[in-house]
């Protein structure tokens, strides 16, 4: 096996086993660990039933931080950072490795993903479609290497979801996210790994599934304002400061489609 999912939990998530189950129910098999920096008997007893290494993150706990050490403890060349309430398709991992092995110069591969939203699966949300649209440019293969595309994607937001992106390990290095924002570290992310020689992948084809629910983490932050805050701190970074405002007021508003 060359990929590893790597499940970072927190608590005790009622949606972890179902979690569990989309990875153990993958077409291709891959390494499937745990990592938290809360532990408990919950987490120990699930991990157990699954015969799921898990790791303690002893140090400074955090998104970033647990995003990191969840990295740091896998052993092949390809990882993906799997957030406890979320699920994937079945050939999620099959679509990841053969669409690797088609670059010679791979960094992330990312695929189209759905949400789940009171139970329920649904491709049909407005943020979503304008992820898609934002991803076209991307679908072409001569794109995929193209630093100037990629860049421009990501000049106007942050349309990759970060539960769906394979890393390859081998070209990233680590560690892979900063410790600075709150709420687009992914984004954040992307645009340093964006400065790399090598290809972006994108698979036009909702390969996992997010859950939005009352206590999630992207719901708590879009409820307190701070994605607004560091999304025009993002945009500055390709943009002069009156464009930036413009096109993150038009963003903010079309993000409020998360709200349950």
């Amino acid at each position: 096996m060359n990929h590893t999912f790597a499940i970072c939990a927190y608590k005790e998530s009622e949606y972890l086993e179902k979690c569990i189950k989309s990875l153990e129910n993958q077409t291709v098999l891959s390494e499937i660990i745990m990592v938290t920096h809360t532990p408990s008997d919950f987490l120990k007893s699930i991990a157990e039933k699954h015969n799921i290494p898990l790791y303690i993150n002893e140090g400074e706990g955090g998104i970033t931080q647990d995003w990191n050490f969840a990295l740091s403890k896998v052993k092949t060349k390809y990882a993906t950072v799997t957030h406890q309430d979320d699920v994937y398709e079945p050939k999620y991992a099959e679509s990841m490795m053969r669409y690797m092995s088609e670059s010679e110069k791979p960094i992330i591969a990312f695929s189209d993903y759905g949400e789940i939203r009171n139970g329920k699966k649904t491709l049909d949300v407005k943020m979503l479609k304008i992820k898609r649209f934002m991803l076209i440019p991307l679908i072409p293969k001569f794109s995929r290497g193209s630093r100037f595309i990629r860049r421009r994607v990501l000049s106007f937001g942050d349309p990759i979801c970060c539960p769906s992106v394979c890393f390859n390990l081998e070209r990233v290095g680590q560690p892979i996210f900063r410790n600075h924002f709150r709420s687009c570290e992914d984004w954040e992310a992307w645009e340093m790994l964006s400065r790399l020689k090598g290809d972006f992948i994108y698979i036009n084809k909702p390969l996992m599934f997010h859950r939005i629910h009352e206590e999630s983490a992207t719901t708590a932050i879009i409820n307190d304002n701070a994605r607004a805050e560091e999304n025009l701190e993002m945009y500055r970074k390709f943009w002069p400061k009156p464009i930036a405002k413009l096109i993150n007021r038009f963003y903010n508003k079309s993000e409020e489609s998360n709200n349950l």
